[in-house]
């Protein structure tokens, strides 16, 4: 089926100012040298002339194929190659190293073919950045990895400053939106996650993300906050969804800036560290407000 595109011209507030300066040309060729996925070009994010002329980028790691297919996500879906890139943890760190970083994002496809959903490869790259670049400080953005056994464990204990896992939208609209996803799962990988923390006594930050305007209700993205407290999860996001193609869900509804900001009070009320609300926000935008500060390594396990 294929899904009607935006019935309603993007609202200014929605609209993004093209930079491609020097920085920007700097990483995007360095990215191509080295054969990293971005999920800022993947994904195609409002804000990546922002971040990539500040010298920020979130990488995506374990290819370009997806072997789930959200409604939202512009991300390939499909089999994936077999196995994964051995060199791909290497490249990642020279990348991090080579730009100065003082905050790096990992993220990546959600790898279901793999026996521990690409766990070891996130533990992997943690691991030559912090050889690279020891200074750098590094969030992690993982998949639920289907409560596949040892799975969070094996990347918690290569210690990330910030852990995020993303809800994405509401419970009532997974099927359509999250299909292969269950939002219970989601929870219990951000409530072990702050389990291990505290267990530890350590820093790290845990985070999840909401996109807007799928369809969901006021009083859904509400109880979505309180459950997302409740589970330990220091940090949220929220942000507009935009279509990317005409094959992807269409957009319900433009939330306005000033109802963003109604959610980011409410949020700040229910106790998290941290809110970003807004039209452009996506999970790692201003990442590097999010973590402990200083950062410091942590050990948790």
């Amino acid at each position: 089926m294929t899904c009607r595109p935006e019935k309603q011209r993007r609202p200014e507030w929605l609209k993004i100012r093209l930079r491609t300066g020097g920085q920007f040309r700097k990483l995007r060729s360095m990215v191509s040298e080295l054969e990293l996925n971005t999920v800022c070009t993947e994904a195609r994010c409002p804000n990546i002339y922002e971040c990539w002329n500040a010298g920020t980028a979130t990488f995506m790691i374990l290819g370009e194929t997806c072997t789930r297919r959200c409604g939202f996500c512009s991300v390939n879906s499909g089999r994936p190659s077999p196995g994964v890139d051995p060199h791909e943890p290497q490249h990642v760190g020279q990348a991090v190293e080579r730009l100065g970083l003082r905050h790096a994002v990992i993220t990546s496809v959600d790898r279901d073919d793999l026996p521990d959903g690409g766990a070891g490869h996130f533990r992997d790259v943690i691991r030559a950045i912090r050889t690279h670049r020891p200074e750098c400080a590094v969030e992690v953005l993982t998949p639920d990895f289907k409560n596949k056994s040892g799975a969070l464990e094996t990347v918690l204990h290569a210690a990330p400053e910030v852990f995020a896992h993303n809800v994405e939208t509401v419970p009532r609209l997974y099927n359509t939106a999250r299909r292969g996803s269950q939002y219970r799962w989601s929870l219990d990988v951000l409530a072990a996650a702050a389990a291990a923390r505290d267990a530890a006594g350590s820093e790290m930050r845990v985070k999840s993300s909401l996109m807007l305007g799928l369809g969901e209700r006021d009083e859904e993205i509400l109880e979505v906050l309180r459950d997302l407290r409740t589970s330990g999860v220091d940090v949220v996001t929220l942000g507009q969804y935009l279509q990317p193609t005409r094959e992807h869900l269409p957009v319900d509804r433009f939330v306005t800036p000033d109802e963003f900001d109604t959610f980011r009070k409410k949020g700040m009320d229910l106790g998290f560290l941290h809110v970003e609300s807004g039209p452009l926000v996506r999970s790692s935008y201003h990442a590097e407000r999010h973590r402990p500060d200083p950062p410091g390594l942590l050990s948790i396990g």
